[in-house]
């Protein structure tokens, strides 16, 4: 029985970047040469992201500020009256984050914007124009809504829920350096297995499995890198694997998810997910999409769950293949669905969450991202968490669908699932390179650390440390470094990293998890190497 959502228009997917992940956060290093204008492509991903920023209910927001203020209309301020540079700090009571506004009157009624905002890396970042409307400053793409109050600029700024209180003036915020910390040793054993590797390594009983876009699903040996096994499945993988005793479950990009035994790789059965036939583009400097995952299956009493790219959720029966039920959204699902005792929740790639019925496939709510769905969804105590690239992490009441809370990451995607560890969410991000620790009950930020590179993969919680790999590409506009660094968990401190050499393609570095085996770390590089390192002290 197949279930069907329909009625979203194709229009609200976003494109991804041309010239990386997220051109808009794209920034030369310091000693660079800066261009006089940005790319064509910069300005294009600009636009685009931006309106995945400003959600529908901006509008709203404007319409309540100049509503509030009537007397903004009768002063009839002009664009001279708002340029200058205005410094001071954005955010709720989640977070506050520092922030400069550079407005140069544009000589055609409006305001040039250029940002300055550290958490995100933005170095005189342009941003556009904007225009005064009804006494406030508002962008045509970015949230915004700002007015004079008492020689300050005041109003929301980069989110609906995001307020600004500016002063003009005054100094700059001034990014912190990321400091010197100990070197780890390098990988104690490193094992070639060809094609790239965007998918995370899984580990059970000492053998890591993970696939390539070679067509091969691998399982290594986590104690010397040694190949136990390989089989050649004939279609990329892109997702991680699901290991449950003697069985192995791996999407790939034939359309299927296969079940293998994991004492030789030998399939057992083969389930069609979707025809095979869709289109994946890979990061390019030059292209506009950035398509490297794919969902891993989901294991519960019996059931196997997983997406196809044709945006259909199989569930399966794991011993036989069979199917259960399946239910249809609209676009691709290319992350793991999240299961409790009632519900199995799935994102699509329009950015619609559903919860539906575990045993029927029957929907109960769907709630709306506001933007392409990111990672692995998670459902921790009553909560279902969810990350976009429209820059925001949600967490939705798992009984009735209504928001809980969301945090704003700044512009950055969220590329990385979290993981909840003694009430303590961990999560990744991309171009913001940062480790976030989140209080999940409000969503208030304990701590963010940056790790120098896109951080993709779920953080790997080790007693009072946190390991995270990193990522790293160029052409970039933004610096980043690859690399696998190990933090301290109840402050954030960046204790010691290990930089990753540059690698040979547009991308390099860890793009998945970094998962424990024993006394040892394995991670996965792009480049198609698994890797061994000791467990750090």
């Amino acid at each position: 029985m197949r279930r069907r959502r329909r009625g979203l228009a194709a229009a609200r997917r976003m494109a991804p970047c041309a010239r990386g992940n997220e051109c808009l956060s794209l920034r030369l290093p310091r000693d660079a040469e800066r261009p006089s204008a940005a790319p064509a492509c910069m300005e294009s991903r600009m636009t685009r992201k931006f309106v995945m920023l400003r959600s529908a209910t901006a509008s709203a927001v404007l319409a309540l500020t100049l509503a509030s203020a009537p007397f903004l209309v009768a002063q009839a301020q002009d664009a001279g009256s708002f340029a200058g540079y205005w410094s001071g700090e954005v955010g709720s009571e989640r977070e506050r984050v520092a922030i400069g506004v550079d407005l140069q009157e544009d000589g055609k009624g409006g305001l040039d914007v250029r940002l300055d905002l550290p958490v995100v890396h933005f170095d005189r970042m342009h941003v556009g124009a904007a225009h005064i409307e009804g006494g406030a400053l508002v962008h045509p793409t970015l949230p915004m809504a700002l007015r004079l109050e008492d020689g300050h600029l005041v109003g929301t700024l980069l989110g609906e829920d995001e307020h600004a209180r500016l002063q003009r003036g005054a100094p700059a915020p001034v990014a912190a350096p990321v400091e010197q910390v100990p070197a780890l040793p390098g990988p104690r054993w490193s094992t070639r297995l060809g094609g790239l590797v965007f998918a995370s390594p899984v580990v059970s009983e000492g053998i890591a499995y993970v696939g390539t876009t070679g067509g091969t699903l691998n399982a290594v040996d986590t104690s010397d890198g040694r190949i136990v096994w390989a089989v050649g499945l004939g279609f990329p993988m892109y997702g991680a694997a699901l290991v449950e005793g003697d069985a192995v479950y791996v999407v790939s990009d034939g359309g299927y998810l296969h079940r293998l035994d994991g004492k030789d790789g030998r399939e057992v059965w083969r389930h069609a997910l979707d025809d095979g036939r869709r289109p994946r583009v890979l990061p390019h400097p030059t292209v506009f999409d950035w398509d490297w995952e794919a969902p891993r299956p989901v294991l519960a009493d019996g059931v196997v769950y997983a997406g196809g790219a044709d945006g259909v959720l199989h569930a399966v029966d794991a011993v036989t293949g069979a199917p259960r039920w399946s239910f249809a959204g609209e676009g691709r699902i290319r992350h793991a669905v999240a299961v409790d005792p009632g519900s199995v929740y799935v994102a699509f790639e329009s950015g619609d969450v559903h919860a539906l019925d575990r045993a029927s496939g029957q929907e109960r709510w769907r709630y709306a991202l506001g933007g392409q769905a990111a990672a692995d969804l998670l459902v921790h105590d009553g909560k279902v968490y969810a990350s976009g690239r429209n820059a925001y992490l949600h967490a939705i009441d798992a009984a009735s669908g209504q928001r809980a809370w969301r945090q704003n990451f700044w512009t950055s995607w969220i590329d990385s699932a979290p993981v909840i560890s003694d009430g303590t969410l961990y999560i990744g991000s991309s171009d913001m390179r940062r480790v976030s620790a989140i209080d999940p009950a409000s969503g208030r930020v304990l701590w963010r650390t940056d790790v120098l590179g896109q951080t993709w993969g779920t953080p790997l919680v080790l007693g009072e440390r946190v390991v995270v790999g990193a990522a790293a590409a160029a052409p970039y506009f933004l610096r980043h470094e690859a690399g696998l660094a190990v933090l301290d968990r109840r402050s954030g401190a960046l204790l010691a990293r290990l930089a990753l050499p540059e690698g040979h393609g547009h991308q390099w570095g860890i793009a998945g998890n970094v998962s424990r085996s024993g006394d040892t770390l394995v991670a996965a590089d792009i480049e198609g190497r698994l890797m061994g390192f000791d467990l750090p002290e």
